[in-house]
């Protein structure tokens, strides 16, 4: 297969992107497979505009306290509860973004989680392609690109992708070469979740077991992704800007940096900490909190160096509320503070979110109430 690269000289009429996303696809060896051949020259699907890749140069200094998102040591949580919910309560409003430490979750299972991903993107393709899919019903699938057919520009990574139902994936369903490593991690993921869900319900002055009497933390989807080094990573990125449709995300990353987020304007690099894990506020839970808590836009930068792993697990609810009306909590609201949002499922969301890809803009806005466009 050959794919036009950046440094061609067609003319952008002769440019079919759809027959060169489809050829890309059915190679069924992602990105991956294009570093492996030898290219030197990103294919053109992959070029993003310049309005995407403003500011991907690395200019956060470490030193300046300001511009880093918060680090928060949950170790004697009881002993420090008011300061610790005051903490989560502060990041989840101003960054939507905080970094974990001492989270229950230890370093001998994250870094065999990271090696894990690790050994399935490096398999042979073969070996790979048996699980390439774009079927969402899979429950377990690999692929390049989940917004491939519809985005204007991919990115630069691979994926695995799990999805737990209502917290449950049978093993044996996983490959066998990350099998163990995921099944301890998501054990130990959703026992820091379940902790989570009752420390936000806390951090928003309404009783600890309200988001987990909504139901909406119950599906546990895991995308474990492979960012390969990138030739000419000026030209693309690993992941476009955008918010999660989730109510939580809890993000796993090695040492290798990449991860961006939007803080009033500008893009801060989030510095990987030995041992931490990452929390995020979903779209879902910036709606039902009415503005509250910040589901924030981040991104993740190209780069020479690679491979680069990461694992999202993005927390959804449970089967039986997928069709379930979310809206703005009652008890958040007031005279002085009526509902932003009109009501809607996960389901509606997602499928919303899905049809636009990742296109740098927020699903949000789509969702809210007249007045609250007019305000």
């Amino acid at each position: 297969m050959e794919l036009v690269g950046s440094t061609t000289n067609k003319q952008p009429s002769d440019y079919d992107r759809v027959k060169e996303v489809k050829e890309f696809d059915n190679t069924k060896s992602g990105v991956k497979g294009l570093i492996d051949s030898g290219l030197v020259k990103i294919p053109r699907i992959f070029i993003h505009s310049p309005q995407h890749l403003q500011n991907t140069i690395s200019t956060t200094d470490i030193s300046d306290g300001e511009l880093q998102i918060p680090v928060i040591d949950l170790q004697g949580f009881d002993c420090r509860r008011a300061e610790l919910l005051n903490d989560i309560c502060k990041a989840s409003m101003t960054w939507g973004f905080f970094q974990m430490v001492n989270h229950g979750v230890s370093k001998s299972v994250m870094e065999k989680m990271i090696q894990g991903i690790k050994s399935f993107h490096e398999q042979p393709k073969e070996v790979k392609m048996e699980w390439y899919s774009r079927d969402p019903k899979r429950k377990v699938r690999y692929y390049s690109n989940g917004d491939l057919l519809v985005s204007k520009a991919a990115n630069w990574r691979d994926s695995i992708a799990c999805s737990f139902d209502d917290g449950l994936l049978d093993s044996n369903a996983l490959p066998l070469v990350c099998r163990e490593a995921i099944g301890n991690y998501m054990k130990s993921l959703i026992k820091l979740k379940d902790i989570l869900s009752k420390v936000l319900s806390e951090a928003l002055g309404i009783r600890s077991d309200f988001l987990a009497s909504i139901g909406c933390m119950e599906t546990a989807s895991l995308v474990c992704h492979y960012y390969p080094f990138c030739p000419e990573p000026e030209l693309t990125l690993g992941a476009t800007k955008h918010s999660d449709p989730s109510f939580l995300t809890i993000l796993l990353q090695d040492s290798s940096g990449g991860l961006q987020v939007l803080h009033k304007t500008r893009w801060i690099d989030v510095h990987p900490i030995n041992g931490a894990l990452i929390a995020n506020i979903g779209d879902l839970m910036q709606l039902i909190t009415n503005d509250k808590f910040k589901s924030v836009e981040h991104r993740v930068l190209a780069g020479r160096a690679g491979p680069r792993i990461s694992a999202a697990c993005f927390f959804y609810p449970g089967t039986a509320s997928n069709s379930r009306p979310y809206r703005p909590i009652p008890d958040l609201l007031s005279e002085k503070n009526p509902p932003r949002y009109r009501e809607t499922s996960h389901k509606e969301y997602h499928a919303y979110y899905k049809s636009k890809g990742l296109d740098g803009s927020s699903a949000l806005p789509h969702f809210k109430l007249q007045q609250s466009n007019n305000q």
